[in-house]
């Protein structure tokens, strides 16, 4: 199958632009879904991907996203969105949570089937099995030898300590042109703030796109759930619901909060698998307010 490659400079320009940018973070179906419920997802997201491309966005596809085996999103970008990739700029995810050989496998199909970019990340110790490699940078530079001009993301986490996060992004080695974020929230802006602070002190030039979660509810009990994965401000999130925000408005909130500080590039996660395209629009309209 033939198709238009997306060049790889659309996509590190729209990283390295001035122009805001809110992306979007999508999850393949599950591996063990029934044909029919699996297929029907397919052309769900193959529209939605369609109806986001409109907007002049990028698109993450997630790897196993927290331990949950999911259909391969290469094969995915390849057998089901392939007129797709022409319009959006798609970039898979690949987690060391495979064999050595299936990881650089994976990134030759990619360069043959004309995608241009890969995210790669280390993976989740806590769930799922072990990685091939202990550090995300280690198979990157293993990709790197084989495919030079693949455009490579990396991940860095404002929560933790900013100066050893900033050391890794700075590392020789690190192989990276991008690198996305932990999720973080406008409860989280003073650790956001420390990052950027020695990020800008150490001249970080690196393009870094910062992850926000659409939280769908306040229930303590499913808030308390996401948090075994990430960084979830419960209190604070279960406040913004008992004052009648609404999933976008609260997403809204934590975007705004984070362009105060500077940071324009966002990707969003847990849009959902129906309509997507629907809920980013929602949140488009709730920053417009």
């Amino acid at each position: 199958m033939s198709t238009s490659p997306i060049p790889t400079a659309a996509v590190l320009d729209r990283l390295r632009g001035e122009e805001p940018l809110i992306a979007v973070e999508l999850r393949p179906p599950k591996a063990d879904l029934p044909a029919k419920r699996s297929m029907d997802t397919w052309i769900d997201m193959h529209h939605a991907v369609r109806r986001l491309a409109r907007n002049d966005t990028v698109v993450f596809l997630t790897d196993n996203a927290v331990g949950e085996a999911e259909e391969e999103n290469l094969r995915h970008l390849v057998t089901n969105l392939a007129e797709d990739r022409q319009d959006a700029a798609l970039v898979p995810f690949l987690t060391c949570k495979h064999s050595l050989e299936y990881c650089l496998m994976y990134a030759d199909r990619a360069v043959s089937s004309d995608l241009q970019a890969l995210t790669v990340l280390g993976g989740d110790h806590s769930v799922g099995p072990p990685r091939c490699l202990p550090y995300a940078y280690l198979l990157r530079q293993r990709i790197r030898e084989r495919h030079p001009g693949l455009v490579l993301g990396g991940w860095a986490n404002p929560h933790a300590d900013p100066v050893a996060q900033v050391d890794y992004l700075l590392r020789e080695g690190y192989d990276a042109e991008f690198y996305l974020t932990q999720i973080v929230s406008h409860h989280h802006l003073n650790a956001v703030e420390r990052f950027l602070t020695e990020a800008d002190r150490r001249g970080l030039s690196l393009p870094g796109v910062f992850g926000v979660f659409l939280y769908r509810s306040g229930n303590p009990t499913t808030l308390d759930k996401l948090s075994r994965f990430f960084p979830v401000p419960v209190e604070g999130i279960s406040a913004d619901f008992d004052r009648g925000a609404s999933p976008e408005g609260i997403c809204a909130r934590t975007i705004r909060g984070l362009a105060e500080l500077g940071v324009n590039k966002v990707y969003v996660s847990n849009l959902g698998i129906r309509r997507p395209d629907a809920r980013y629009r929602r949140l488009l309209e709730a920053l417009q307010r």
